[in-house]
């Protein structure tokens, strides 16, 4: 928070309430629509996946094309060069990967005695558990049966032994058959690679003209909101894949090092899974941990390295998360937790393991269509972690609901980088003005009302601290030599009076009204729009007071405020009386002329109704209406007096 206190004046449109965002309807057709693309991204998986891979791809490969560009590098040799390294890069990875696991899987045999020793000791600790006891003959049974076959294996057959010899029915086969049942289920990944790489290098070459026809296919009439759209996804997902490839490598290369440390087998393959489960939101992290933990509780007696090994992943989890994102994300995806994981689920049940590794940069595109295209609107409010209510509609929506208690949240939250005037400014009068609005509307019960202004003093109650400090950090501010320039003026040594005008909507207006003013050290009353009818009331509140405040939400209420001015001014003629009428639904209300009801000031907003109640003027004085007619009880005199 700033030194300086500010509130400034804050245009008609921030007070009022902000048009809702197009959106469009979640109808039975968009829902059958939504269901039918389901069924045709299950259905043409194997047309779609190398599809969506390749687009992917493009994106994240787009900015090094267009880097090589900027330096005079030809088209054709940079995307080249791009592909290449991309894909030489991918097949190093894949041949690490089958390396290390061929190598784990000669040594898994080796690993048995240690886990079977484990999970008896557990079963020995926990006796009388029926869990762990299942467990133990389980692990006993398996590592039984390994010792069995293994025996057997390395046996020589007996040539005394008379035992039934197996028959084998063996189909003879030519050389081209054998050929094809090998070469076959290799076709199919081959194929599917070779598809994307055509694809990935044919994007990056017809780029420009793609997006060209896009535009001209999509957005022929709106050339803005298209363009706006293909920059939006282009910058969200291509940046995505770009800087979560870089932390993921940046997880990955110090959890392979501390691996090897510790002396868990096969350090690079559990660093290279690392690397690309951490693609995977959530749950892929803790996947990549599972196994080495496995491996760890297999090769050593104790559980000391299992330890060690859940330390290690904690400590790279938590310096990716609380460091290295933050300092490499210039933006987020713009996802919602929820949305991530929801996404997650839907891309695995359509597309299988790999459409889990894409869930997040498809949903991201998502998000992107329905926050350029109305039609898909709902799309970004579902998916999208944006605020869908501002601050002045989620106040009154709790308000509404009788919920003080997170509305106080939510300020103060909001006051860690305001101060409480602009609060009030910004969100508690414009939150008044929703719900005055929905009064004149008549969707507002007795009781919701007496409600939702019996929660807004709460509120304002409940930031009583929150005024003190303010205060206080104000006298503190005056101790010092800094010179500062406050907007509002200083209210020591002012008293004032707020009170509502018609109902207890205004008695919540004059609250915050009155809160501001206790901060700029004025001394401050408070009336209820029912004292003001009291006439027996008003002459004893009026004593000491030098200004009267009337709050009005409601803007047609000009002869009522006629009424109140002019009865004020005439218990004490000393006094300076002034209305503050915020505006409504982004208009104006017609401002009351001060002259008019013999006012000494009516604002529109709170700032300037602040310093309007502290600055130091002469009360305007009351006007006499002449009257033109004399009293009829005079004539009567009059008459009365020619008689003998």
């Amino acid at each position: 928070m700033e030194s300086s206190k500010t509130s400034g004046t804050v245009s008609l449109s921030m007070l009022a309430r902000s048009e809702p965002a197009t959106v469009a309807k979640f109808t039975g057709r968009t829902i059958l629509i939504l269901i039918g693309i389901a069924v045709i991204l299950r259905i043409g998986q194997e047309i779609l996946v190398p599809l969506a891979l390749a687009l992917l791809l493009t994106f994240a490969l787009a900015p090094i094309v267009s880097f090589l560009r900027k330096r005079s590098v030809p088209k054709i040799v940079a995307v080249l060069f791009a592909v290449i390294s991309a894909f030489s890069a991918i097949a190093l990875f894949s041949f690490l990967v089958a390396t290390q696991v061929a190598n784990l899987a000669e040594n898994i045999p080796t690993y048995q005695r240690n886990i079977v020793e484990k999970v008896q000791a557990l079963s020995q600790a926990g006796s009388g558990n029926g869990v762990l006891e299942h467990l133990s003959r389980v692990v006993e049974r398996v590592g039984s049966e390994m010792q069995t076959s293994a025996a057997v294996s390395q046996e020589a057959p007996s040539p005394t032994a008379r035992e039934p010899l197996p028959v084998e029915i063996v189909t003879r086969s030519n050389p081209i058959q054998t050929l094809g049942n090998f070469i076959l289920p290799l076709i199919s990944p081959f194929a599917t690679a070779g598809l994307v790489v055509i694809l990935v290098i044919f994007m990056l070459l017809e780029r420009e003209d793609l997006r060209d026809r896009f535009i001209r296919l999509v957005g022929q009439g709106d050339l803005h909101r298209t363009t706006a759209a293909l920059q939006d996804a282009g910058k969200r997902v291509g940046k995505y894949l770009l800087m979560q490839l870089v932390v993921n490598t940046l997880y990955a290369v110090p959890i392979a090092l501390g691996l090897w440390i510790l002396g868990i087998p096969n350090a690079m393959l559990w660093g290279l899974l690392t690397l690309v489960l951490r693609f995977v939101p959530y749950i892929g992290p803790v996947i990549g941990m599972v196994l080495p933990l496995f491996l760890a509780l297999a090769i050593a007696p104790g559980w000391s390295l299992v330890l060690w090994v859940i330390a290690l992943f904690a400590t790279i989890e938590i310096i990716s998360n609380n460091v290295i994102e933050p300092w490499l994300y210039g933006s987020h995806t713009g996802l919602s937790p929820l949305a991530i994981i929801i996404s997650a689920i839907f891309w695995s049940w359509l597309w299988g393991p790999l459409g889990l590794i894409l869930s997040t940069p498809l949903t991201v595109c998502l998000v992107v269509l329905g926050r350029h295209v109305p039609q898909f609107g709902f799309l970004d409010v579902l998916l999208g972690n944006e605020a869908v209510l501002e601050p002045h509609e989620k106040l009154y929506q709790r308000l509404l609901a009788g919920d003080p208690s997170e509305a106080t949240d939510n300020a103060e939250d909001y006051l860690e980088d305001e101060y409480l005037s602009e609060y009030y400014e910004k969100v508690g009068l414009p939150a008044l003005m929703l719900g005055e609005v929905d009064r004149q509307r008549g969707v507002m019960t007795e009781e919701q009302i007496a409600l939702f202004a019996s929660s807004c003093r709460s509120l304002v109650d409940n930031l009583s601290d929150i005024a003190e400090e303010e205060e206080n950090e104000d006298s503190d501010i005056e101790d010092t030599d800094q010179d500062i320039s406050l907007e509002l003026p200083d209210g020591q040594g002012r008293s004032v009076l707020c009170a509502g005008g018609r109902g207890e909507m205004d008695d919540a207006a004059a609250a915050m009204l009155a809160q501001v003013l206790e901060v700029q050290g004025a001394m401050v009353r408070t009336a209820s729009y029912a004292d003001l009818v009291a006439r027996a009331f008003v002459p004893v509140a009026l004593d000491d007071i030098e200004t009267v405040i009337i709050s009005y939400l409601n803007g047609n209420s000009k002869s009522h405020a006629r009424l109140l001015v002019r009865r004020i001014k005439r218990l004490k003629p000393t006094v300076r009386v002034g209305l503050l009428v915020p505006p409504a639904n982004g208009r104006d209300n017609a401002l009351i002329e001060p002259s008019a009801i013999d006012a000494d000031f009516v604002c529109q907003t709170l700032s300037e109704t602040v310093v309007g109640a502290l600055t130091i003027a002469p009360p305007t004085a009351l006007k006499v209406p002449v009257r033109k007619v004399t009293r009829p009880r005079l004539k009567l005199a009059s008459v009365a007096s020619s008689y003998p």
